[in-house]
């Protein structure tokens, strides 16, 4: 029997649609498979003009995504277990930097991996029922692609730590409450048309600038650099591009722009 492939992509209107595989044995873990796998899709974002945004999202209503399967945890040690954590961490940061915006559409549970993910995706939209906990302390562990930090970075230290070290569950609306998703709709068709809805406004802007407001508002949040001259500079390479010339055409003209990404 062929092995299910543990994600599947889609690319329609310059929307990327990246679908965790369901699967009963595994319900979308992010173990080394799944996340090099992710690694080579969202590479190939960067890489790939015709892919303007991207929608990460699981199969089913149960889960979004876990932590890795029970097999690979139990093989962890102290040596494999770094490479385990900066492997996850990698492809996290590439998802965190990317220019193209990012957004995850959390249906389900989003547990321990799985809420990273959806941490490290610049948007989230969450159809009502979605959960979101990390319960590494009970086996141990604590979340390893970066959660600690992002965690902290979105909802403050206590709030996270109240999180983290309690495994405390919390509902899409407690989580909207503290400012971890941005959008809760009712159900599985809707949060996939708002998740469109959103990235489509986007997509109406120039993409250079989309893509440097990444990198200024993750600036601001790293203590080396200095995100006033981040901002700053960006905002000077941007005056120097054509997309530049064309918003300004555009409004001259009272038209829609027409950018091109350079």
């Amino acid at each position: 029997m062929e092995p299910t492939k543990p994600l599947e992509t889609a690319l329609e209107a310059g929307i990327l649609t990246i679908t965790l595989n369901n699967n009963q044995h595994s319900r979308h873990t992010l173990g080394t498979t799944c996340i090099d796998a992710l690694r080579a899709v969202i590479q190939e974002v960067y890489d790939n003009s015709a892919i303007k945004s991207v929608i990460i999202t699981g199969t089913g209503e149960e889960t979004f995504a876990t932590g890795a399967s029970m097999e690979e945890i139990q093989a962890l040690n102290e040596v494999n277990s770094r490479k385990f954590s900066e492997n996850g961490q990698e492809t996290m940061a590439l998802i965190e930097n990317c220019p193209k915006p990012i957004l995850a559409a959390i249906y389900g549970h989003a547990i321990d991996r799985g809420f990273e993910l959806a941490l490290a995706c610049h948007l989230r939209v969450a159809a009502d029922d979605a959960t979101f906990s990390n319960s590494e302390g009970s086996m141990g562990l604590i979340p390893c692609f970066g959660g600690t930090q992002r965690l902290t970075h979105l909802i403050g230290k206590n709030m996270a730590l109240e999180l983290m070290m309690t495994g405390t569950t919390i509902t899409a609306a407690e989580a909207k409450a503290i400012r971890l998703v941005g959008h809760v709709v009712s159900y599985q068709d809707a949060m996939l048309k708002k998740s469109r809805e959103i990235l489509g406004k986007i997509m109406t802007n120039a993409p250079l600038a989309v893509g440097m407001l990444v990198n200024c508002t993750n600036a601001a949040q790293n203590p080396h650099e200095d995100g006033y001259q981040t901002e700053a500079n960006s905002f000077a390479n941007c005056c120097k591009t054509e997309d530049f010339k064309e918003g300004i055409t555009a409004l001259r003209d009272q038209r829609s722009p027409a950018f091109n990404g350079v």
